[in-house]
């Protein structure tokens, strides 16, 4: 009888990797989850970022111009319209000044839009709402809605 030793895992080798492997995954995953929520956190907070200055660009640009408060300028070849010389609270307002709204879906409603990041499970706990300036001199108000359990 030819008795040779031959090369590979027996099966207890194996089943201890796949055991070892399944642990390491159960303590990885939940940091990865972490992790995108975060992301998604960051992003909302970027996009609050970019509406303060859209919305001080296009300040800026209407009394460059001198237009009166209630108007419409070009920004970067896009027609906003103006409310107390800041972007109005509506598609062809702030969201036209944007002009890029990759991730997130926005809705307006009388003076407010709402900016809410796609794919999270509870959109309205991971948002941004621009409301337009009311007054003479005021500005606009922008609202960070978000949290990590929110933005999972």
């Amino acid at each position: 009888m030819d008795i040779r030793k031959q090369p590979g895992f027996t099966l207890i080798e194996l089943v201890l990797v796949i055991t070892i492997l399944g642990i390491l995954a159960a303590f990885a995953v939940p940091r990865f989850i972490s992790i995108s929520a975060d992301a998604r956190l960051a992003t909302v907070n970027s996009l609050a970022g970019s509406l303060r200055s859209a919305a001080a660009l296009a300040h800026s640009v209407a009394l460059v111009q001198a237009a009166g408060a209630s108007s419409s300028i070009s920004v970067d070849g896009a027609t906003v319209t103006m409310v107390q010389h800041y972007p109005a609270g509506t598609a062809d307002g702030i969201v036209a000044a944007l002009q890029d709204l990759t991730g997130f879906t926005s809705s307006a409603s009388a003076g407010i839009v709402t900016f809410q990041v796609k794919g999270v499970a509870t959109p309205a706990s991971c948002q941004v709402q621009y409301t337009q300036a009311s007054g003479t001199g005021g500005a606009p108000t922008i609202t960070v809605t978000a949290s990590t359990s929110g933005c999972s």
